[in-house]
């Protein structure tokens, strides 16, 4: 596993490792099972404080990416399929919203296009 941080980057530490592992995991370059260092090491060898890995853990396991198993460690969890429904489910709710608030479908879409847009930086 390769995580750099970016000090002078506008996304916070915890924000970039959570980013790095998310994208690692999704792509394949860290497979499901792969044991994640502890907080205190990754921490260490990052050069930050425990706390910002832990908080990077703890979003990372919300979003179904990795699993903490106690004395058996933070593993990638096998979130494809867990993360696909997330997202349909978020955006099922996100459709219903728009429509009960008279939005039109380019209206819905668009605000969409820009949100993906200011979280993915494109």
């Amino acid at each position: 596993m390769t995580l750099k941080i970016h000090i002078d980057d506008s996304a916070a530490p915890y924000e970039q490792i959570r980013a790095q592992i998310s994208e690692q995991a999704r792509s394949g370059a860290l497979p499901v099972g792969h044991r994640l260092p502890t907080v205190r090491g990754l921490a260490e060898s990052l050069g930050l404080a425990a706390n910002t890995v832990a908080k990077a853990y703890r979003a990372l396991e919300t979003d179904g990416v990795i699993e903490t198993r106690g004395r058996n460690g933070t593993l990638i969890a096998a979130a494809g399929s867990a993360a696909e429904r997330e997202a349909a489910s978020a955006a099922q709710a996100y459709a219903e919203k728009v429509r009960r608030l008279g939005l039109t479908q380019e209206d819905a879409a668009a605000a969409v296009r820009d949100a993906l847009r200011a979280a993915y930086g494109a």
